[in-house]
């Protein structure tokens, strides 16, 4: 899309880039749903951790499905988890992971937290071709997301991109926060390991 190749060269044409980011803004200010991020340093969990660290798309999803269980036991609901397929060894690592949480919790989190909340111990998988809404829109915001998360604590010194920071003016309402004092850090996003 960035690129404006293949279903997206159309996007090459300026009026039309611009209806359709408008349009898009829109849609994203529209919908309803909370934005988490979770930023793994590979470089510094090697290096704190060396060959003891966990896989950080595993590490990730533990900090994922505590935030998500968090938010759905406050709010006294359940809730899916659904992710995208990137192929055998990959597909069946990750689930494995998630079943490992559900049964069995993470870190100082009880197993009991997220089964109350997640409504299957499977994780759900789907290929991009399914073209699934959600695993879409969680593509699209995911670069956008975590450059904004590395500029606000001083990762990053460029400007962000001018789409990016329209984006941003619209997600930042998004992002999950504390129910009772609304701060983001660590409910919305996580840079791990901390600096």
């Amino acid at each position: 899309m960035i690129n404006a190749r293949k279903a997206f060269k159309e996007l090459r044409d300026k009026s039309k880039r611009e209806s359709f980011n408008n349009d898009l803004l829109t849609i994203i200010s529209k919908s309803s749903f909370k934005v988490v991020a979770v930023i793994i340093d590979k470089e510094s969990l090697r290096s704190s951790y060396g060959d003891a660290s966990a896989h950080p798309y595993h590490l990730g999803l533990g900090f994922l499905l505590q935030r998500f269980a968090g938010y759905l036991n406050h709010i006294n609901r359940v809730g899916d988890v659904m992710a995208e397929a990137r192929g055998g060894v990959e597909d069946r690592l990750l689930s494995e992971s998630y079943t490992r949480v559900y049964e069995h919790g993470v870190w100082s989190t009880d197993s009991n937290y997220f089964q109350s909340s997640l409504s299957s111990r499977q994780l759900k998988l789907k290929p991009k071709v399914k073209n699934i809404a959600g695993l879409q829109l969680a593509d699209l915001l995911g670069h956008p997301v975590k450059q904004w998360v590395l500029k606000q604590n001083g990762f990053l010194m460029e400007e962000l991109a001018p789409f990016t920071q329209l984006l941003m003016k619209v997600i930042e309402g998004k992002f999950n926060r504390h129910l009772y004092d609304g701060r983001i850090e660590g409910y919305s996003w996580v840079l791990y390991p901390k600096k």
